[in-house]
């Protein structure tokens, strides 16, 4: 946060009957966490909030002053209080969804280890965190298929071969990972989960570790900033090791 300010900052956001900006309401938030009292500006119709945008030669609101000196918008606002970077030290690249899947589905995994043996540390919570990885991961995909298949034919090489493998992959995952979760036919979810992963983790070496590409990784979707890589790879081997594990298990029963 920078120093030396007087504590007081003037915002300018729309406050209307059939609409109230959110990021309006974040910027309030954000100002009176960090020590500031809020001049709080509402524009509460569309022509008032035209003729403020158009006096101040900006495009969006809310905009934020401080020391007569106009701050920005909601993302300028972030900037200027130190809790993101500068524009310029910012990257498009993100983990952050895939850290969310894995960590709430290790964590399912131990509650229902809790749950069923009343401890946390068996074999099952390492299979069930699998699965659910799995499914959680399908259901990125899933919420749009079209536009996942798309990011997906970059790199892999089935996909690229038969271009309906990419809309149908999701849907195998998402079997696969069900059924395993149930510990129920295993002799369709382990060749699924071999299979697929075994074609995703030679797909992603390829394109990754051989040719050296520079892709973003379709693995939590169509719309998002993971860097094909590390994460994809560790994907595809657990659907690979999840697989054969499974299956050699049912033919030892």
């Amino acid at each position: 946060m920078p120093e030396d300010t007087n504590k007081t900052a003037t915002l300018y956001r729309m406050v209307m009957p059939d609409h109230t900006c959110p990021y309006g309401l974040k910027s309030k938030d954000m100002l009176k966490r960090n020590g500031y009292e809020v001049e709080d500006h509402h524009l509460k119709t569309r022509d008032e909030t035209e003729a403020f945008m158009q006096a101040h030669d900006v495009e969006t609101t809310p905009q934020t002053f401080i020391d007569g000196e106009r701050i920005g918008g909601h993302d300028d606002l972030r900037i200027f209080l130190g809790i993101d970077p500068p524009k310029e030290e910012q990257s498009d690249t993100s983990y952050r969804p895939v850290i969310a899947i894995f960590s709430v589905c290790a964590l399912l995994a131990l509650g229902l280890a809790w749950r069923q043996f009343g401890t946390i540390l068996t074999w099952q919570s390492l299979q069930w965190f699998i699965s659910l990885s799995m499914t959680v991961l399908a259901i990125q995909k899933l919420q749009d298929v079209e536009q996942f298949s798309t990011m997906f034919l970059n790199y892999d090489l089935l996909a690229q071969r038969w271009v309906p493998y990419g809309k149908i992959y999701p849907y195998g995952e998402a079997l696969a990972g069900i059924l395993m979760t149930a510990g129920m036919l295993t002799w369709i979810s382990a060749p699924v989960a071999l299979f697929i992963g075994t074609v995703g983790a030679v797909s992603v070496i390829k394109a990754v570790y051989i040719d050296k590409r520079e892709l973003k990784c379709a693995c939590v979707g169509g719309d998002t900033n993971v860097p094909l890589g590390f994460i994809s790879l560790t994907e595809n081997l657990m659907m690979m090791l999840m697989g054969l594990w499974m299956g050699l298990r049912a033919l030892g029963a």
